[in-house]
């Protein structure tokens, strides 16, 4: 079982992927379509949108696998911390200036389950770049050398809670019905206006982190800095 340093921000980083205004936001178009079965199209899409992502997942940790392996002592090199403070610092600044244009947001054309799991893999391949608390917490995964045993269910249960906060929004549906509708409203339209918002503050929390983790191995916290020509 891995330890608590790797589930405590592998866990974080995953709640902070629950805030995917692309999921919530065509979740929440499907509990709004009056269709009288939203389960089949929800579903069909979450999974489609879960399944690219393990299967990402599984693609890069491997990958990255055999790519530390190739460059041992890299982890421990200062070249890497100094890569990211700039890529940390970059995207803190990118947050802080990125544009105001509001993202257009993605409909389904139908409800038909072909036309659900064709908008879930284009989530996944529009969305799959800017995957930024994704990728961090595949960097940990990797970087703790787990093995296949053990980081496979933790990818799996990572996918998991990202896409349980429109599974709750069905559950909450199927139970209060219209009631809920006006709520319902409200939340698609936060979304779909503060979307642009959303993502500059998942940039910049990771963008943070990085660079807090690059500060640690560069030195420069607690003033045994390493530079990249040596002592």
């Amino acid at each position: 079982m891995p330890s608590l340093d790797v589930l405590l921000p592998v866990a974080g980083l995953a709640l902070l992927d629950t805030l995917s205004p692309a999921t919530i936001g065509v979740s929440l178009y499907v509990l709004l379509s009056g269709a009288r079965s939203v389960a089949r199209p929800l579903l069909a899409y979450l999974g489609t949108v879960a399944t690219f992502y393990f299967a990402l997942g599984c693609a890069l940790m491997l990958g990255l696998g055999f790519a530390f392996e190739a460059l041992e002592g890299l982890a421990a090199s200062p070249v890497l911390g100094w890569a990211m403070v700039v890529l940390g610092g970059g995207m803190l600044a990118y947050a802080l200036f990125m544009p105001g244009k509001p993202r257009e947001q993605r409909r389904p054309a139908s409800l038909r389950t072909g036309a659900m799991v064709a908008l879930g893999l284009a989530t996944g391949l529009l969305e799959g770049g800017t995957a930024l608390p994704y990728f961090g917490a595949i960097g940990i995964m990797t970087t703790a050398g787990l093995s296949a045993a053990a980081w496979v269910p933790l990818l799996a249960a990572y996918n998991v809670v990202m896409v349980l906060p429109p599974l709750l929004l069905y559950l909450a549906h199927r139970a209060f019905g219209e009631r809920l509708r006006p709520r319902l409203e409200r939340w698609r339209a936060k979304v779909e206006s503060g979307s642009r918002e959303a993502l500059g503050w998942i940039i910049g929390i990771v963008g943070f982190l990085v660079l807090r983790h690059g500060l640690w191995l560069t030195g420069l916290l607690d003033g045994t800095a390493t530079f990249l020509a040596g002592p």
